[in-house]
């Protein structure tokens, strides 16, 4: 059976090394891999791959100018593995010709179903795969879990909050820098302070502590986090829930 070949792109050399060692078996054959942009689509000219798996952010030149500069040349498959997560960048990187949005941290066996199914015969191709964690799906999480734990929409806190656990999900790390990243990025998105989203997102962890639903926190978890007289800081709370919703695969 003929290896299934790819080029990978990411800039960073620690993902390029980790997705290289996934893809060094008897199925598929890592032809290049690059960090550059510009390197990215000479390669794939050079070698017309089976399948492209490539980051947004690259150097020289982003993803998109990538698909922008191949999508009318080649047949090669292009993924997008990418810790962006906004709609604007998926449907922009769907719509420009890639064919799978995969969000980082990603599974590697599912990447690699989806590749086994993006070179199935043309008529099983016209099928665009999202992983698991698509936008729309994060935002029905996070409700039903608000809606569980007491967390009402109409305060200010509620979409703080919300925030705050997508960004947590995207980036783990960043709940180790609360004070100077997280509070900060969610402050310039909706045009307030640090401070006030700070204090918002506390008002609404209060208030679901108020409405006293902690065995409702608890059986959500599926162990005894936290009794009637323990209320979690803002970063345990966001951490608690990000971390249940990736190992669930959100």
């Amino acid at each position: 059976m003929r290896k299934i070949t790819l080029v990978l792109a990411d800039e960073d050399q620690n993902t390029l090394d980790e997705m290289k060692r996934n893809f060094t078996t008897d199925r598929y054959e890592v032809l290049a891999t690059t960090s550059s942009g510009e390197e990215l689509i000479d390669l794939i000219n050079k070698y017309n791959p089976d399948i492209v798996v490539m980051d947004i952010v690259l150097q020289k030149c982003d993803g998109f100018k990538v698909l922008e500069s191949i999508r009318k040349s080649i047949n090669t498959k292009i993924i997008v593995q990418s810790s962006l997560s906004i709609d604007g960048f998926i449907n922009k990187a769907i719509s420009s010709g890639a064919k799978y949005y995969c969000i980082k941290p990603f599974d590697v066996q599912t990447l690699k179903d989806r590749i086994e199914d993006l070179l199935k015969p043309e008529t099983s191709q016209t099928k665009v795969f999202f992983n698991a964690r698509t936008p729309n799906q994060i935002e029905e999480k996070i409700t039903n879990i608000f809606i569980t734990v007491g967390i009402p929409a109409h305060i200010k806190g509620y979409q703080f909050l919300r925030e705050a656990i997508k960004l947590a999900i995207a980036n783990p790390e960043i709940i180790n820098s609360i004070t100077k990243k997280l509070y900060p990025t969610i402050a310039e998105k909706y045009d307030t302070s640090a401070s006030k989203v700070e204090r918002a997102i506390r008002h609404a962890i209060e208030v679901a502590w108020n409405r006293g639903k902690i065995e409702n926190i608890n059986n959500l978890f599926g162990i005894k986090v936290y009794s009637s007289n323990e209320k979690p800081t803002n970063g345990e709370f966001i951490a608690l829930v990000a971390d249940k919703m990736l190992i669930e695969g959100a």
